[in-house]
């Protein structure tokens, strides 16, 4: 592994910019697959972020390739994403992509057109845009209803198994400037002793199919025995043409197969995966998963990085 100097600057293939101490695994796996594919990484943090920052614009530092894992919730990292868009990087997952990924009503949209099923949804502007909203119909969504703000993820402003429009009313007023989705409340069919209940990973044109158990957020992967023996592999052309749609390297979709056969996918795209291993925390990704990601991520900046450097 080496840095390329040019002049007074330092060049690294890849920066990696992380904030959360719980992505300190990931971390390492990443760096390891980096080593082992001639990769030098530059590892962008809130302890040195001010003097990252600085060199950057002194032109003392510059990096080929950006994974950013900081700047969503952590504004001190903006300026490199901004430094990497200005400087025509290679990005994973560019912030312009994620930013419409994350709109849950303009996601919706586009699925549908795509021929790929979601549920019977009902999409409201902003408390702020039309704060005295007249009632609407939503008998067509049956007894049950989900209501979610178009942004966000994590389950935040989400009301679930919703009964009434009185709770549409309230709930639009936790995030008055964001649009609101009500939905009818999805039902699994039982596959076997589990719900059939899906939250699959896509990275970098691989498909990762996982039970996901809604009340304890557990993941189990699906054996290749049950994806055959239960007929799932449409889980995995679903995922694929989620990715065309929105265009990332990773990310997870949830989908649920109805009674009627049908897979309906649940919550559209959550770009920003919790990839805690599973070996830690209960509710973590299996740790086989998360090392395949490191390597899978690592092949494609390295496809990305090492011509430039010939």
């Amino acid at each position: 592994m080496s840095t390329l100097m040019m002049d007074d600057m330092v060049t690294y293939d890849v920066c990696l910019a992380w904030n959360w101490e719980y992505d300190a695994d990931f971390v390492a796996l990443f760096d390891k697959a980096c080593q082992s594919r001639g990769l030098s990484l530059l590892q962008i943090r809130p302890d040195n972020i001010e003097y990252m920052l600085l060199s950057l614009k002194n032109k003392e530092l510059s990096f080929c390739a950006l994974f950013d894992r900081a700047s969503v919730d952590d504004e001190r990292f903006i300026p490199v994403v901004r430094w990497a868009r200005d400087h025509d990087v290679y990005r994973i997952d560019p912030d312009e992509f994620a930013f419409r990924a994350d709109d849950k009503a303009s996601m919706h949209l586009a699925l549908i057109g795509a021929g790929i099923y979601t549920p019977y949804t009902i999409v409201l502007p902003s408390y702020r845009e039309q704060p005295d909203l007249q009632l609407v119909d939503i008998s067509p969504l049956g007894e049950r209803f989900t209501i979610k703000p178009a942004h966000g993820g994590g389950g935040e402003g989400v009301v679930i198994e919703a009964t009434s429009w009185n709770q549409v009313v309230e709930a639009r007023k936790q995030f008055p400037e964001d649009k609101y989705l009500v939905q009818a409340y999805i039902v699994p069919v039982q596959r076997g002793p589990r719900p059939a209940w899906f939250r699959v990973i896509y990275c970098a044109g691989q498909v990762y199919p996982c039970w996901w158990d809604t009340r304890t957020r557990v993941y189990t992967a699906v054996t290749s025995e049950e994806e055959n023996y239960y007929s799932l592999t449409s889980l995995r052309d679903i995922t694929a043409s989620i990715a065309r749609i929105c265009r990332l390297q990773l990310f997870s979709t949830e989908i649920a197969l109805t009674p009627e056969g049908l897979f309906v996918v649940v919550d559209y795209v959550n770009d920003q995966l919790d990839l805690r291993l599973q070996s830690k925390a209960a509710d973590g990704v299996p740790d086989v998963i998360v090392c395949d990601i490191a390597e899978r991520l690592t092949t494609l900046l390295a496809e990305r990085c090492q011509p430039q450097k010939k």
